[in-house]
């Protein structure tokens, strides 16, 4: 749609790092001591970005505008993830429900300014999710999608992926299928 560059967009809170759970519900952490990387994306990333994949954040984090949060611990989480993880940028939404913005998932607006800014190509890449508005901002940008299926306790209303695993570390299995080593 806007250039010939792939991406993989990445969820922050259940796919770069571990979502708190709380009464089967996913939380992101609250601070930076919180913040514990997935073995499964330390693993896959890397092999991403080596086979030409440019990897991009993508992340709600209405707790900001709730007054739950405040912006500079999520930038905080953000930078700890940029300095540990091979991500080109992590694009941020801090509004809630109520604001109608463009760019809080399910609407794609994130993926389609990050798109826009390093010329992506959006037919020729992927969004990667643990929940079911990841998907439906994937779907309404026209990547392909990975829903990570964690069985939180949600009753979401899911667009069909079209992948779903158990692990991040599987990611590769679906982008790079013939992989060698």
């Amino acid at each position: 749609m806007f250039g010939k560059n792939r991406a993989v967009f990445l969820d922050r809170d259940g796919v770069l790092n571990k979502a708190i759970i709380r009464d089967g519900k996913p939380y992101p952490p609250a601070s930076l001591n919180e913040v514990v990387i997935l073995p499964g994306a330390r693993f896959a990333l890397p092999i991403l970005k080596r086979e030409g994949f440019s990897l991009v954040g993508v992340t709600n984090q209405p707790d900001v505008a709730r007054g739950k949060q405040n912006r500079e611990v999520v930038e905080s989480i953000n930078n700890h993830l940029l300095s540990q993880l091979p991500i080109l940028e992590i694009f941020v939404c801090y509004h809630d429900n109520k604001d109608n913005c463009d760019c809080r998932k399910p609407k794609p607006g994130l993926l389609l300014k990050a798109a826009k800014k390093y010329g992506f190509d959006l037919a020729q890449s992927y969004m990667i999710g643990d929940r079911s508005k990841d998907i439906e901002a994937g779907k309404q940008a026209g990547c392909k999608t990975i829903f990570i299926n964690y069985q939180y306790d949600e009753n979401p209303t899911i667009l069909e992926p079209d992948y779903s695993i158990n692990d991040v570390s599987k990611i590769i299995d679906i982008i790079i299928p013939n992989r060698r080593g």
